[in-house]
């Protein structure tokens, strides 16, 4: 008999059965807030991941600094977070690695897994083991047979002493020997890239062998855990049939569905939509799933997904950059927490396990080292080239650590010998890096040819240096022919298109010129012989990311689509320039390394390094006052000094700025090649036409080859000059010469000028004799050219100079009232200036132009002066000058 309860009591029963709310409590109630609750594991997790995040990059900032991989950071991370070392601290363990949470912990660990697995396929490219089949089939096969062989034999003894009975002898087997076989592609390719390895001949075999040993060796981990997880052969082989079948159907209808697609959605031009991403991401995971349920490690799944992603257009690695941070940050590092927290270096604790921790490492260093180096040897590689090869296919790395997870979770490695394992593949990744470096350095070294300059191979010798023959210039005529110039940024394309169409211009004969008639017939063989040329060298920054490590690899197919190749490539075509491309992908502190190796190899002659202000300024020079240099800056405006120096207030352009006036230091003190700055300081309206140079000759060495490149600029009959003779006297000087126009100055006339102590000297300047300034100076000033005894195309060019002397007690400050006067004349106003000028080592205009930069520009200048000298800073604080070219010679020259 149903009774009817009344409204209010029915309130109350239902009161009365409704469950009290779960609270999990926080700061405020006493409770810790890293606690781990079933309904909240969230707050235990971000506890975890900071603590994880923490020790590994404190580990890697010391890493780094040897030149070590990040996977040893986060792996020793592991191994310090679990048993080995701080789960010796009573209750750490307990309350941030609770045996409660790991389930969790692994849960992301192996999605981030999946994820890395995706990328690694996605760094495969076949084309690579294509083109160098044949250098590297050896070397793979030898890579995987011989350590799987000494695996396998090891195998033996670890299971009596150290598997249980339960676990089959052949299971144990086939994850010691797939654990010897493999090789660590990803943690060699960037080993690769940092060493500087990649245009090698061993570079190019590694990369290949590499690649090809990865896709074996995940092939035999595939069949291992299929075996283990069926536990019959028949079984293991029906799961095998239908990885194969699903591999097949995943090269060929889905892959060519994802390129179809891609191209319909504009994915491989402007990188991938977002829709394909969806469909990557889903595709990612479907096959991951099915590679699980069918008996095989989802990772396998992933791996295949990254394998058919379209390398077209760089998608492969544009999808790279979008997932790569999050899983190397976050994702990596929990799961080598997860290895660490398994990994328990106190259990080798006896003799016999020490023993066979050793053995274990020497035997896979032996089977990787012995039958890499072997092959390569009978390959015909040198026996150091080969030991190279060796070296770097027995790098280990998170590959291994992967495989030894599988069988841990798996149940076929016991926690000892897994401890075993991960030491050996830490201590073999570890010696990696050192043992190449012994075995290979730069000075030994044989390259392939710098990528995309199939003329390198004729230019450098058996070892990797340059031709000293080819950087021979003709003493009668001292100009060079082959140049290297430097492409970083976009900002810096056109600098380097004005700076390389003044080294390149025509010489009369080839424009036409009336000067054509005289010249002989050995001047044009030597102009034939010259090879003019010019090497652009586009330098991208190796970063930790995986997606730039990618880019090396690839480097020769980034060089036809680099759009900084391609703007300068159109150039040298518009203007049928001798034009080559290189590439190079490097980290940024190894940028100037790669700049005078480059040139050496390459037997440049001259450096050619761009160098444009960020902001455009309107300056202005008052002559009717001595001495004053007005620049009009509008409210928000920077100097230029500001500019170069990199000491515009906290902005991001200052600082980028500041970094790039160190490069350029850097390449300045390194090179052992002659080296050009261009700096751009004023827009280029107007430049269309002639262009005009002036020159204030101060002597030494820089001015030097200063002078003899106004010479060889003066060769284009559109090129006139005028190139003063700085000289120092004593005494005051007049008025009257003030502003003066020197352009129409003739060559004998001896210019007076009222000056003021600009400019400073450096103390770093060798004092040089005159003899060799006074020498230089009477070659091209005597009227010995004109009587036939030079050639005709030095006669023509010197025709289009004028020289003239000023003696000032001031020259710094008369050189600048000249480019003033001449400025006045001409639309385009090119000053060439040597980076260390002789005369001005004598006199100190430190305390006068500091003075003056506090005055008008309110900024410490000694950077920007450290970078380009004291002429060229003079010259573009007084703004007459549409550019100022920066010399200085080789620092390995002999004045």
């Amino acid at each position: 008999m149903l009774v009817l309860v009344p409204g209010p009591t029915v309130r109350v029963f239902e009161d009365f059965a409704q469950p009290e709310a779960t609270r999990d409590g926080g700061l405020l109630t006493a409770n810790d807030p890293a606690a781990l609750t079933t309904s909240g594991p969230l707050r235990l997790w971000i506890v975890q991941v900071v603590v994880i995040i923490m020790i590994t990059q404190l580990l890697s900032l010391g890493l780094r600094r040897i030149k070590q991989p990040k996977v040893i950071a986060e792996v020793l991370g592991g191994i310090l977070l679990g048993p080995t070392a701080l789960g010796r601290i009573p209750g750490f363990t307990e309350h941030i690695f609770p045996p409660e949470s790991l389930p969790y912990l692994s849960l992301v660990a192996n999605i981030g897994l999946c994820l890395f697995l995706f990328l690694v396929g996605l760094e495969i490219n076949a084309s690579i083991i294509k083109r160098n089949a044949r250098m590297s089939v050896m070397v793979s096969l030898a890579g995987i047979a011989l350590p799987f062989a000494l695996g396998a034999a090891l195998s033996s003894p670890l299971y009596n002493h150290f598997i249980d009975p339960s676990v089959p002898f052949t299971y144990f087997m086939l994850f010691t020997g797939v654990a010897y076989s493999i090789t660590a592609f990803p943690v060699l390719c960037r080993i690769l890239t940092e060493l500087k390895l990649l245009d090698t001949n061993v570079g190019i075999v590694v990369l290949s062998a590499g690649v090809a040993n990865d896709v074996v060796g995940w092939t035999l981990l595939a069949l291992t855990v299929a075996l283990v997880n069926d536990g019959s052969g028949l079984a293991a082989l029906w799961t095998l049939l239908i990885c194969i079948a699903f591999t097949i159907f995943l090269l060929w209808p889905v892959k060519s569905f994802l390129l179809w697609l891609a191209r319909k959605t504009g994915s491989t031009e402007n990188g991938p939509t977002m829709f394909y991403m969806t469909v990557v991401m889903i595709l990612l995971w479907a096959c991951a799933f099915f590679a699980d349920i069918v008996g095989v490690h989802a990772i396998f799944g992933a791996f295949l997904a990254g394998i058919i992603v379209p390398r077209e257009g760089g998608l492969s690695i544009t999808l790279t950059e979008k997932l790569e941070d999050m899983v190397s940050i976050v994702f990596l590092p929990l799961y080598f927490t997860l290895s660490g927290l398994n990994t328990n270096l106190g259990l080798l604790d006896d003799g016999i396990t020490w023993a066979f921790t050793i053995a274990i490492a020497c035997l896979s260093f032996s089977g990787k080292f012995g039958g890499c180096t072997l092959a390569a040897r009978l390959s015909g590689f040198s026996w150091r080239e080969a030991s190279t090869i060796g070296s770097l296919m027995s790098c280990k790395g998170l590959v291994e650590l992967i495989v030894l997870n599988v069988g841990l979770e798996a149940g076929i490695l016991s926690p000892r010998v897994f401890s075993m394992f991960v030491l050996e593949a830490l201590a073999l990744t570890f010696l990696t890096t050192p043992l190449v470096t012994a075995l290979y350095p730069p000075e030994r070294r044989v390259w392939v040819g710098t990528i995309g300059a199939p003329e390198a191979s004729a230019i450098g010798n058996g070892n990797g240096g340059p031709d000293e023959n080819a950087s021979i210039t003709v003493k009668e005529q001292p100009w060079r022919h082959r140049f290297t110039v430097v492409l970083d940024k976009l900002d810096h394309i056109p600098g380097a298109m004005a700076l390389t169409q003044l080294v390149l211009s025509a010489p009369p004969i080839l424009s036409g010129g009336t000067s054509a008639k005289t010249t002989t017939d050995s001047d044009i063989e030597r102009i034939k012989e010259s090879n003019a040329s010019v090497d652009a060298l586009r330098l991208i920054e190796l970063s930790e990311r995986t997606s730039a490590v990618m880019e090396s690899p690839v480097a020769d197919i980034l060089i036809h689509t680099d759009p900084l190749l391609r703007i300068f490539r159109t150039f040298g075509e518009l203007n049928d320039l001798p034009l080559s491309t290189s590439l190079s992908v490097v980290p940024y502190d190894d940028f100037v390394h790669s700049i005078t190796d480059h040139a050496n190899r390459h037997a440049s002659q001259l450096v050619l390094l761009p160098w444009l202000l960020p902001t455009a300024h309107s300056n202005t020079v008052d002559s009717s006052e001595l001495g004053t240099v007005t620049p009009r800056i509008s409210k928000g405006d920077h100097s230029p000094c500001e500019e170069l120096s990199g000491n515009v207030s906290k902005t991001d352009e200052s600082t980028t700025s500041a970094i790039h006036s160190q490069f350029v230091q850097g390449v300045f003190a390194e090179s052992k090649t002659d080296v050009a700055l261009f700096i751009e300081t004023g827009d280029r309206t107007g430049a269309e036409g002639s262009q005009h140079i002036f020159f204030p000759f101060f002597g030494g060495p820089d001015d030097r080859l200063a002078l003899e490149f106004v010479v060889q600029l003066c060769l284009n009959p559109k090129m006139t000059a005028t190139v003063v003779k700085m000289g120092v006297e004593a005494g005051r000087l007049s008025t009257s010469h003030v502003g003066r126009d020197t352009s129409n100055t003739n060559p004998q006339d001896h210019m007076h000028t009222v000056t003021s102590t600009i400019g400073q000297p450096t103390t770093q300047i060798r004092q040089q004799p005159e003899t060799a300034d006074n020498a230089i100076w009477s070659k091209y000033t005597s009227t010995t050219f004109d009587n036939g005894d030079s050639s005709a195309l030095l006669r023509s060019a010197l025709s289009r100079v004028r020289f003239s002397d000023l003696s000032s007690p001031a020259p710094m400050h008369a050189a600048i009232q000249c480019a003033s006067g001449i400025s006045k004349m001409h639309k385009r106003l090119v000053v060439v200036a040597g980076r260390r000028p002789r005369r001005l080592a004598t006199e100190n205009h430190h305390a006068e132009l500091k003075q003056l930069f506090e005055e008008h520009w309110g900024v410490d200048h000694e950077v920007v002066r450290e970078t380009i000298g004291d002429v060229a800073i003079a010259m573009v604080v007084a703004g007459s000058a549409s550019a100022v070219v920066v010399l200085q010679v080789a620092n390995t020259s002999v004045d």
